[in-house]
């Protein structure tokens, strides 16, 4: 990845407003079709109305908020519709993401120059899978589908794709809410299976990691329509 280009940016794991908006509408305060105005929104969250537009338009490029033309920006529709087609992608996706970051980490390995960056990055993805560890020794399962996404966004960094990074973010706000629904069941399975990813692109296992990866979030899948199944029965 170049310095010279910018990185979109992830998900936030702090006190944001948008990051506040986000968990809103994914844990279900803010409902699907909610008009979101931003005079209202701006003293709900004690702040100006200029960090509530950016967030809306943060969030509206996550899939969370759709830009209606008379209506204003409202709460986008829940993507239990399209949970299908979001898995699928995620597949292909992710399993490619993870494949190109574990053939980075091969080039470095071979490199006699260390990567500060790459050192930096992956200093963040254990912080990260940490953090899981303790949310899930304390059940704190809304926090664990914020780390989660961070992790998946933490692979595509280190596949140093900028297209990845893009692709990722634009369904990450729905990957997100798809993974709230199930956190308390697919979250403490899942969990454990993100360092198996990270151990085969650490060793530069390519077909292993992209195979780790596609693995992962088939269970994921098969997880969530096995409880949407149970909750319609």
């Amino acid at each position: 990845m170049s310095d010279s280009e910018p990185t979109p940016p992830l998900p936030s794991d702090g006190g944001s407003v948008g990051s506040r908006i986000r968990a809103d509408i994914i844990g279900g305060r803010l409902e699907p079709g909610t008009k979101l105005r931003e005079a209202a929104l701006a003293e709900k969250y004690k702040v100006s109305r200029i960090p509530i537009r950016e967030a809306l338009r943060s969030l509206e490029a996550e899939g969370l908020v759709e830009s209606r033309k008379y209506s204003g920006s409202v709460v986008a529709p829940s993507p239990i519709e399209d949970a299908e087609d979001l898995f699928e992608i995620r597949i292909v996706l992710e399993a490619a993401t993870a494949k190109r970051a574990a053939v980075r980490a091969a080039a470095l390995n071979a490199s006699d120059t260390p990567d500060l960056k790459w050192r930096e990055l992956r200093k963040e993805t254990n912080d990260i899978l940490d953090a899981g560890d303790v949310v899930i020794g304390q059940q704190r399962y809304e926090d664990l589908a914020v780390l989660n996404m961070r992790f998946h966004f933490a692979v595509a960094e280190l596949s140093g794709s900028l297209s990845f990074i893009s692709l990722l973010r634009q369904i990450s706000g729905k990957i997100e809410w798809l993974y709230s629904l199930n956190v308390t069941r697919r979250g403490p399975q899942a969990w454990p299976e993100h360092r198996e990813i990270i151990a085969a692109i650490d060793a530069g296992q390519e077909e292993k990691a992209a195979e780790v990866m596609a693995r992962h979030v088939r269970r994921s899948r098969d997880s969530y329509f096995a409880m949407m199944s149970e909750t319609s029965s």
